[in-house]
């Protein structure tokens, strides 16, 4: 069991092979935190597949305006969209993209992160204050490691759950 100092401040997402305790830094971007906690909360992250999954990179998700617009699951959609809330403002830091770290999936205008965000499968330096960093994976990364590959992957895997551990 994750040892989580901030159940507030922390997040528990349900994958097929197990669990993944994510501490949120609210202290260093709390806008992120705060739009993932609420997104959470509302039960949006829940069944959203992993999109885009790079071997050697990352494992992203979050698009929650596509996750489920369809009974048949269309990945040529999804990746492309955010959820009805606004977007956010860059909260860029001195954090670097290691392995686990959560960052804020976003289009070349900075400001525009929304919902989707990736998990780090290794250190990635280049991302360094390009991207808001606002989380890191305490436990269950041999999950995030096990996610099915591909740009959409043929068969995607999916966030089961996604909860504030406050709330669990």
């Amino acid at each position: 069991m994750a040892d989580i100092k901030d159940p507030e401040n922390t997040i528990i997402i349900t994958l097929k092979d197990g669990p993944v305790t994510i501490e949120l830094l609210n202290d260093v971007a709390p806008k992120h935190a705060a739009r993932m906690k609420e997104l959470a909360r509302a039960g949006q992250y829940d069944n959203v597949a992993f999109h885009r999954v790079i071997e050697g990179f990352m494992a992203q998700t979050g698009d929650v305006q596509h996750a489920n617009m369809e009974k048949n699951y269309n990945p040529g959609r999804s990746g492309t969209g955010g959820s009805d809330l606004p977007d956010l403002p860059a909260e860029f830091s001195k954090l670097p993209h290691g392995r686990g770290t959560v960052g804020a999936a976003r289009s070349a205008n900075p400001n525009s992160a929304n919902s989707q965000f990736f998990i780090n499968f290794k250190d990635n330096d280049f991302l360094n204050g390009q991207y808001t960093v606002y989380g890191r994976v305490i436990e269950g990364m041999e999950h995030v490691d096990k996610i099915a590959r591909g740009e959409p992957p043929a068969d995607p895997d999916r966030m089961i759950s996604v909860k504030v551990a406050a709330d669990v």
